[in-house]
């Protein structure tokens, strides 16, 4: 193997290797069987077979040249059968051996391509078709070879040659299987399961409208003073590691991640499967990655603290892009949530009037009143402090009105 070769490539080369020796053992059963008859050039042509194929596995192994190995594998696996059959008086006396011909142009089939293929069936075809016109000639020279030994050999050389082309293709047909859900995966982790469908069985535009989602901003805190302290592998190192758990988060809380923009982290719920829950969902999952970021800070050494902009209200959604598409986002929710995060204080959880709508009954909000917003008329903003448990306020005091205890202090 070499080290540029890519996965495919070594799985194609070690199968190929393991068919070969395999092949070349099985020979054994020829040599052994023929030279007890007395048939001596039958019985040195498996034999030739073998030393043949010794030889090419050892000069791969030591050469490297693939390209030579498949041609010299694929070449006698084609020819020698044949002359095996032509030795011993036609397709009747040699239990049709020549059927292990088909083992090149399946081989070429693997190993090489579907078109690079299409000349080996047809040099096994015409060989089919040579045999078949001297058969006459042959068998009339043909040697006495008992009929059990035929027999036995019509089923082995049958049951032999169907069961390595079913055992290459299912390993073949089962890597191409684990590659397929290896390229899903990694689509499901570029687009979401129903707008990939979607783009699999139609190559029209997506783009859908919602009438009702809501959309979450994420910031890192003080990221590019940091990351000019840090070493480039430091930066994305733990960039990842943050990323990795709000990835988590996301996940177990339904909510669609869409992208992320350097340490900036969007996510959106109620699209592109529309959900009542949508704001909520979002809710639950900010005030779990403030937590998350403080252990990942602690574990690292390094003060972390996130600030997030919510908003709540119609968005279009749709994938962009050919060669690197893309689902994203746009609208005048998005941009606001956007606005929600960069006015937003560091630690807190800053949403828009209309996401409180929708937040209140079950979340303690506290108002954090009019501020101006870069391209926006002034805004009424509130911070979300946590999960309403009215046994747990009653008993501690917190409401809506009262500052939670680990809400940032707002300036007076």
């Amino acid at each position: 193997m070499l080290p540029s070769d890519s996965e495919e490539t070594r799985v194609r080369k070690s199968v190929l290797v393991l068919s070969s020796s395999l092949m070349a053992t099985l020979a054994f059963i020829w040599v052994g069987t023929y030279a007890a008859l007395g048939l001596w050039l039958s019985a040195a042509i498996p034999f030739a077979y073998q030393l043949a194929s010794a030889a090419s596995i050892y000069a791969f192994a030591h050469g490297r040249r693939y390209r030579l190995f498949r041609a010299s594998q694929l070449g006698m696996s084609l020819v020698l059968p044949f002359a095996l059959q032509w030795s011993l008086g036609g397709f009747a006396t040699s239990s049709a051996v020549a059927l292990w011909g088909f083992t090149s142009p399946v081989g070429a089939l693997l190993f090489v391509g579907a078109r690079q293929a299409v000349p080996w069936f047809l040099a096994f075809a015409g060989l089919v078709a040579v045999s078949a016109g001297i058969d006459p000639t042959l068998t009339a020279s043909a040697p006495d070879i008992p009929n059990g030994v035929v027999v036995t050999f019509f089923a082995f050389n049958i049951l032999g040659v169907t069961t390595t082309a079913y055992v290459l293709l299912q390993y073949f047909v089962r890597a191409r299987e684990q590659a397929h859900a290896d390229s899903e995966r990694l689509l499901l982790n570029v687009l979401p399961a129903p707008v990939a469908s979607r783009l699999k069985e139609s190559d029209e535009i997506i783009a859908d409208g919602f009438a009702s989602a809501t959309v979450m901003f994420a910031d890192i805190v003080g990221f590019t003073q940091l990351s000019e302290r840090l070493a480039p592998t430091e930066v994305v190192a733990l960039l990842d590691r943050v990323f990795a758990r709000w990835d988590a988060l996301a996940a177990s809380h339904g909510v669609e991640k869409i992208k992320t923009i350097g340490d900036a982290y969007l996510v959106a719920a109620g699209l592109p499967s529309p959900r009542e829950d949508h704001a909520e969902a979002i809710a639950d999952m900010a005030l779990e990655m403030g937590a998350e970021v403080a252990r990942l800070g602690a574990d690292s050494g390094q003060a972390l603290e996130v600030r997030i902009g919510i908003d709540s209200g119609p968005v279009v959604a749709g994938v962009i892009g050919r060669a690197k598409f893309i689902y994203d986002l746009w609208g005048d929710t998005v941009n606001t949530a956007s606005r929600m995060e960069s006015h937003g204080l560091p630690g807190a959880i800053q949403v828009t009037e209309r996401a409180y709508e929708r937040l209140r009954d079950r979340y303690d909000l506290r108002q954090r009143g009019t501020i101006e917003v870069k391209g926006k008329r002034p805004m009424t903003t509130y911070l979300l402090l946590g999960r309403r448990d009215e046994s747990s306020a009653e008993s501690t005091g917190l409401t809506a009105d009262r500052p939670h205890p680990r809400a940032p202090q707002l300036p007076r």
